[in-house]
């Protein structure tokens, strides 16, 4: 055997070592749709997509991934009302607020958008500097907010 031929076939086993030794994530099937957002933990992050219903349940190691849908929370804005906003907090709950002063306003609450199913939220406002802020746990499922006269 040639000196050549004998270190192509050292390098090639080499490289078969290093392939052998490196592993990596992979998701063996998917598919393409829009919207979305990222979710982080520790050193690892997912992009996900609106409404993947059929993706399911994967798991392998100490990873799991369930599909399905995002949630929504969301402000409703009223004619003649303040201005409502609505954000995550650090803690994993939602600051619900809106400008200060503002008098007479009732924060409802509805899980459905399009029906009259609204109900007042029991968490009462606090004032903070120059706004109204609730904060409230965040939803399992859909949330929206809206202030009512």
């Amino acid at each position: 055997m040639s000196s050549k031929l004998a270190g192509v076939t050292v390098l090639a086993l080499l490289m078969i070592a290093v392939a052998a030794s490196a592993q990596s994530y992979s998701v063996d099937w998917y598919s393409i749709d829009g919207g979305g957002g990222t979710s982080t933990g520790g050193v690892y992050s997912v992009t996900g997509t609106i409404g993947q219903p059929d993706a399911g349940h994967m798991s392998g190691g100490n990873y799991s991934l369930d599909g399905g849908f995002w949630g929504i929370i969301a402000a409703v804005q009223t004619t003649n009302a303040p201005f409502l906003s609505i954000s995550l907090t650090p803690t994993n709950t939602v600051l619900v607020y809106w400008p200060y002063p503002s008098t007479g306003f009732n924060l409802q609450q509805n899980p459905v958008l399009g029906t009259t199913d609204w109900t007042s939220v029991t968490n009462a406002p606090a004032q903070v500097g120059q706004q109204w802020q609730v904060i409230v746990q965040r939803p399992s499922g859909n949330r929206f907010y809206r202030l009512l006269k």
